[in-house]
């Protein structure tokens, strides 16, 4: 698999999300097998590119390599400026996002809401690729709604202009995040393109990564919310795809290890304050569907401190070796159905 002139060391993806893939998070992506990722959108707008906000967005000291920005915006000037501002930075690819279906980011008509304007969406194209000298791709949604799909035409142009890669979630904008991902669209664009196009919307296993790559025909698959606490999904599935064998699930011990450096470096990153707050939401999704991990997630929300945080983390996760070496997944359904049982009885 190839982006231009960068060749990747497989083809499965981490899906741009913002206020999830910020550079610890995409780091420990890439460590855990992910082939590429994109950076959380950053705006085009030239008056937030200092912004603390922005710079953290595009922020990519130390990250493995490709670096790749994802631009989001609906002025085709300030599009090229801004990617030439972050190529200038270190950007090895621009990624434009016309695939973002908020309602706030449609509002400004970025996002998917310029799939309404064709004509828009080609003098973007046009002058993003004539802007810089790296590879420039496309992620972008199926249509604005069911009755207006036109990812077919949209991919044609984007060809044209000199787009490197398309990436397509199987979605409209007016489903959001809704119903099922369909396929059959993403497959008609890898038809009738000649350049790379991944997959993206619904893919949550090894067997749907390789089912979606069957049924598509495309050339990569992009993972979003399924490696939400779950980041080790990315070496699963790409071991799953080249053998046919399952991994097992993590060993408790790697875990610890994993979840001390994703914090370290989560809190070294946005600093005491923002680090304990924003590194709640990534241990809720680590510990979703493990023993004792909803009554944790709670505890854990009440936090204020980073060494308390990442201590309290150490101690869940040590925990778990009680119910054996390796992640139990699906256990925290049984524990919590015993512990109603037991109040029951008590109860009675």
């Amino acid at each position: 698999m190839n982006i231009g002139p960068y060749s990747l060391r497989n083809n499965v993806f981490v899906a741009p999300m913002a206020g999830v893939t910020d550079r610890p998070f995409r780091q420990l992506c890439k460590q855990l097998g992910a082939g590429y990722a994109v950076s959380e959108m950053a705006a085009s707008d030239p008056r937030l590119w200092h912004s603390e906000k922005t710079s953290r967005r595009i922020n990519h000291d130390g990250e493995m390599e490709p670096k790749a920005v994802q631009i989001a915006g609906a002025d085709p000037v300030m599009l090229a400026d801004c990617a030439k501002y972050n190529v200038e930075r270190g950007a090895q690819i621009i990624d434009i996002n016309m695939g973002c279906p908020v309602k706030k980011v449609c509002n400004s008509w970025c996002g998917s809401a310029l799939l309404q304007d064709e004509e828009l969406v080609a003098r973007i194209l046009d002058a993003v690729v004539s802007a810089v000298d790296v590879p420039v791709t496309l992620k972008f949604r199926t249509g604005w709604n069911r009755a207006n799909k036109n990812a077919l035409k949209i991919a044609a142009r984007a060809e044209a202009a000199g787009i490197a890669m398309l990436t397509l979630h199987g979605r409209t904008r007016a489903d959001g995040y809704s119903g099922e991902a369909e396929y059959e669209t993403i497959a008609a664009v890898k038809a009738a393109v000649s350049i790379p196009v991944v997959a993206n919307g619904d893919i949550t296993t090894p067997d749907k990564a390789r089912e979606v790559l069957r049924i598509t025909g495309a050339d990569a698959v992009m993972v979003g919310r399924a490696a939400q606490g779950r980041p080790w999904i990315f070496r699963e599935i790409d071991h799953f795809l080249r053998t046919g064998q399952y991994l097992p699930a993590p060993l408790v011990s790697e875990v610890v290890q994993l979840m001390d450096e994703h914090l370290q470096a989560h809190y070294a990153f946005y600093g005491e304050y923002l680090g304990v707050r924003t590194a709640r939401k990534h241990i809720g999704w680590y510990v979703r569907e493990l023993p004792g991990g909803e009554q944790f997630r709670r505890g854990m929300n009440r936090i204020e401190d980073c060494h308390q945080q990442l201590q309290a983390v150490r101690q869940f996760f040590a925990d778990q070796a009680a119910y054996g070496e390796r992640l139990q997944y699906g256990l925290a359904q049984t524990c919590d159905a015993q512990a109603g049982l037991e109040q029951v009885a008590l109860a009675a």
